[in-house]
């Protein structure tokens, strides 16, 4: 398993829809097995492929609380069948947007199909911060940050800031290389 370095935005490739995976292989179980080692070091509850660079829809996530034994999953192709019309507010960040939280609306509930690191299809509900999890996980793969759901100016604000981070970063890289 390898770290991989996590995209801040803006970057273009977090803006491109990802490609199907189709069959799930042994680079896919090694690309899942990487997401999550970088997921649970960055620390974050859920991480897609393309904010590591990979343009491929799959995205892996463990919402379980601090309290309770790990519960990871990886979601390959994933696709919502079905949300509610109920939606449910909650405070969203992003491993790509650091330091950044934001109140978002989204539907409370959602169906997935998916398919497993085995290649297995599966279908389930989902509620909760899970369901919000898999909704935000999915707008990755099809190109969406979750500050593309708020106002112009407010993610014209976020976006500044994320460019001044990576300034940052950059020119402290530059100091230590």
């Amino acid at each position: 398993m390898t770290l991989r370095p996590i995209l801040i935005h803006p970057d273009p490739r977090l803006k491109r829809a990802a490609e199907a995976v189709g069959e799930v292989d042994d680079a896919t179980r090694a690309l899942i097995d990487d997401m999550l080692e970088t997921m649970y070091d960055a620390p974050g509850i859920g991480l897609a492929a393309p904010q590591i660079g990979v343009s491929r829809r799959v995205f892996v996530m463990d919402v379980a609380g601090k309290e309770e034994p790990a519960a990871p999953m990886a979601l390959v192709d994933p696709e919502i069948l079905e949300a509610s019309e109920e939606l449910a507010t909650y405070e969203e960040g992003c491993l790509s947007i650091p330091d950044v939280y934001e109140e978002i609306e989204r539907p409370a509930r959602v169906r997935l199909r998916w398919r497993d690191r085995e290649g297995t299809l599966c279908e389930r509900d989902f509620d909760g911060l899970a369901a919000v999890c898999v909704q935000h996980e999915i707008d990755h793969l099809d190109g969406r940050l979750f500050i593309d759901r708020l106002g112009a100016v407010k993610r014209s604000l976020i976006t500044q800031k994320m460019k001044k981070l990576k300034r940052e970063r950059a020119k402290a890289a530059a100091a230590a290389g």
